[in-house]
């Protein structure tokens, strides 16, 4: 008897670990597999100065703007 209660209690804590790793991914970002054709980046940290962009607001830090080369706004990253 004793070993059946073992084996249910690893049971339990394996299935609790499966169950905490889907939650972390479920957590997870999901981004856009596109990349813009952006001429600049703005960030909040770096002022006004252009930065190179990154490929889009997924991969962006936190409140960086992507432009178009003509300075029209792309998006924000969240």
């Amino acid at each position: 008897m004793d070993f059946n209660k073992a084996i249910f209690t690893l049971f339990l804590i394996f299935g609790a670990m499966v169950v905490d790793e889907n939650v972390k991914m479920v957590s997870g970002k999901l981004c856009p597999q596109i990349c813009y054709d952006a001429g600049y980046m703005t960030c909040p940290c770096s002022g006004n100065q252009h930065l190179s962009p990154s490929c889009n607001c997924c991969m962006a830090p936190t409140g960086c703007t992507i432009y178009n080369a003509n300075g029209t706004p792309i998006c924000t990253a969240p």
